[in-house]
């Protein structure tokens, strides 16, 4: 009878019965030693007796099989064994144990690259270290290496990053720059915090080329990209992008820096950190333990006639009063800010300590943004179930045909392959501007009778189309109906 593969019952020490090619020639796994044999995950309904005598003639053990579903066989022995050089796998999957040469770091490095991976996880438990990648936003779980292998890993990652090798009690912060060849520098911000069974290592991957990035490209339904354009072709005035951590408010900053970025206009970015580099536009990293912070910096900036200031974040009433001072004086300021909704930026500020007068004479475009993660297109599946909508969503749309993630080799069994932003635009005019003078931030019929989409519309769209599942839109959808 075909059953599922627990991790928790894969012994360390009987993996290494077998070694990589071994494990993918007879496409079996093994897991546990019980009463003198050894236990082996195999393909349910392959033809097994083979298998079981050469496996019985090499290990000298007598052999025991329990049938599993084919991918999560893959997809376990990817885990714990490098994938065969002459194999059709889509993904290149590297075993540690094979790997014990310097090379192996760099082969980490571009592997998380080419797979889009934004961050990597290595962490140690009492009998194993695993390593994750964190790819669509989700952490996908690469390969399980032995634990008197991960110090060896841990102490390169540290020398690269000109950490203290010896210090094991104390969180550290380094970062790394590497030549990763054609693909250019990559800059690797790498954080140690100790834990039970060792250091957590997190190395997140930064000093990516924002000379590709085009708005058209990241989203923007017609009308909000149109909003958009509008907004930031203003000579001056504060375009303020919200949204929660790791929600692309960035990338969409720099296409928007790749559009102004023209010979006759001086730019200039603080941020924490420098996400992108852009040729053409002056960046300066935050360092707040030497006093270089946001609002000290952006009061240098107003002295290198600036045309166009880029904030990385809004954080306090200094930086908040400063972006207004710069606005106030002809500038464009560009930044981002933690809020539910575009119109929600209004009463940030305000709560800030902003006066709403000149809160309305500065704000020239709002803008809400989320990343929803798209459906694999290689095994998405229609769904027979109704879709479960949040109880105060309450706008009469049908779905006539709903498709739900399954998961496949191609989307490492997540269902998911690739994001997509969407985004709630408002452009700040004469009427809107009135309505911030007077406080009054209830402009939900304003704002549909100007025609502007609200989140929850534009992630409903997409549901419609059958691009992504009801489980991302869901948290959206609870934000507010639309």
């Amino acid at each position: 009878m075909e059953q599922q593969i627990s991790n928790d019952k894969i012994s360390t020490e009987v993996i290494q019965l077998l070694n990589a090619q071994q494990a993918w020639h007879y496409m079996v796994l093994p897991f546990e030693a019980q009463n003198g044999s050894i236990c082996f995950y195999a393909e349910f309904g392959a033809k097994t007796v083979e298998v079981e005598e050469e496996l019985e003639v090499l290990l000298g053990k007598r052999i025991k099989f329990i049938p599993v579903p084919k991918t999560a066989l893959r997809k376990e022995l990817g885990k714990y064994y490098r994938q065969p050089a002459n194999n059709s796998r889509g993904t290149c999957q590297v075993d540690f144990n094979e790997q014990q040469s310097k090379d192996f770091f760099k082969t980490l490095i571009k592997e998380a690259k080419e797979l889009r991976s934004s961050d990597i996880h290595i962490e140690p438990y009492e009998h194993r270290c695993r390593l994750r990648f964190r790819i669509d936003g989700m952490l996908i779980e690469r390969y399980v290496i032995q634990k008197a292998e991960y110090p060896s890993l841990v102490n390169k990652i540290k020398i690269q990053a000109n950490l203290d090798i010896a210090e094991k009690r104390l969180p550290q912060d380094g970062r790394i720059f590497m030549n990763t060849g054609e693909t250019g520098n990559l800059d690797i911000r790498v954080s140690v915090l100790p834990t039970l069974y060792g250091e957590k290592v997190v190395m997140r991957l930064l000093g990516k080329d924002a000379t590709y990035l085009q708005l058209e490209q990241l989203g923007f339904e017609k009308s909000d990209l149109e909003n958009y354009l509008e907004g930031i072709r203003r000579p001056h005035g504060m375009v303020l992008i919200s949204g929660p951590t790791g929600s692309g408010k960035t990338t969409t900053l720099y296409a928007t820096l790749q559009l102004l970025n023209k010979i006759e206009k001086n730019i200039l970015t603080i941020e924490d950190p420098i996400e992108y580099t852009l040729e053409g536009v002056n960046q300066v990293a935050l360092k707040e333990s030497i006093g270089l912070d946001f609002p000290s910096t952006m009061r240098t900036f107003l002295r290198q006639d600036p045309d166009v200031i880029m904030v990385g974040e809004i954080r306090d009433q200094a930086t908040a009063a400063m972006a207004i001072r710069a606005s106030l004086t002809g500038h464009q300021v560009l930044s981002t800010i933690h809020t539910n909704s575009a119109w929600g930026i209004v009463a940030r500020l305000t709560d800030m300590g902003i006066p709403s007068y000149l809160l309305a004479d500065t704000l020239t475009t709002a803008v809400a943004q989320r990343l929803l993660r798209l459906l694999c297109p290689h095994c998405k599946e229609i769904s027979e179930d109704r879709p479960v909508f949040p109880p105060q969503y309450k706008q009469a749309r049908q779905v006539k045909v709903l498709f739900q993630a399954k998961g496949c080799e191609l989307c490492h069994f997540t269902g998911y392959q690739g994001r997509c932003a969407i985004y709630e635009v408002i452009v700040i005019d004469h009427d809107l501007a009135q309505y911030i003078k007077e406080g009054d931030l209830n402009v939900s019929d304003i704002l549909r009778t100007k025609g502007y989409k609200s989140l929850a519309e534009n992630a409903f769209d997409l549901l419609e189309k059958g691009i992504t599942s009801i489980d991302e839109v869901y948290p959206i959808l609870a934000g507010g109906n639309g």
